[in-house]
């Protein structure tokens, strides 16, 4: 199993969801990688994000064709914006990529405690919970399956199967680069962690390289 975090989203824009010019890019030059590699997924699944969509899309391009993929909102992302605007301090104006960086991780943070599920749509371990759920779906199938989904599942998944819990969640979602797969293999025992980020499609440019 291959889990592809989709590429670069347009962070700032009106519609964030939109996958930006690089992300296109970073999605067929993925594709065009496993195709040269021989890699000929047997199914594709994705979550049903615009994101996920356009990235899944760009993939099947660089391959040259494959399956058409299924939907499982399993894997979609948690509500980044909720778990921001319900922070009870807000963030410094005019944050550059640093500050930002301290201040969602701060968000996430007070999300992932438990102590304040009330305020949110969905609980961390909820969106924990339909993770594991996905990814038990996913591993039934024999072959070879892309799911394209985001960072934060990616996270849960990849701490799941290291740290036996979520409790890893916030080191493997900070790191995570656009377009990268986490390879998970699947089989009588269960699943494993086989490798977690891989972007060498991308390290021959590193204009190619993104984390949003």
């Amino acid at each position: 199993m291959l889990l592809v975090r989709h590429g670069q989203a347009s962070f700032g824009a009106a519609d964030y969801d939109a996958l930006s010019d690089l992300g296109h890019e970073q999605a067929r030059i993925l594709g065009a990688a496993l195709k040269a590699r021989g890699v000929r997924p047997d199914r594709i699944v994705r979550g049903r994000m615009r994101r996920h969509d356009e990235t899944a899309a760009g993939i099947l391009d660089g391959l040259g064709g494959g399956p058409e993929p299924t939907i499982d909102e399993g894997w979609n992302e948690f509500d980044f914006l909720k778990v921001l605007a319900v922070h009870p301090i807000a963030p410094e104006p005019d944050l550059d990529h640093a500050g930002f960086q301290r201040f969602f991780e701060d968000a996430t943070g007070r999300w992932i405690s438990g102590g304040y599920d009330h305020e949110y749509d969905e609980s961390f371990g909820q969106f924990t919970g339909r993770v594991d759920e996905a990814l038990d779906r996913a591993a039934v199938a024999s072959g070879v399956t892309v799911v394209v989904t985001s960072g934060g599942p990616i996270g849960v998944v990849a701490s799941r199967l290291t740290a036996g819990d979520a409790s890893l969640w916030q080191r493997f979602n900070r790191v995570a680069v656009n377009s990268a797969v986490t390879k998970v293999i699947t089989g009588r025992s269960g699943a494993t962690l086989s490798t977690f980020n891989e972007h060498s499609h991308l390290e021959h440019d590193r204009a190619l390289l993104s984390y949003r």
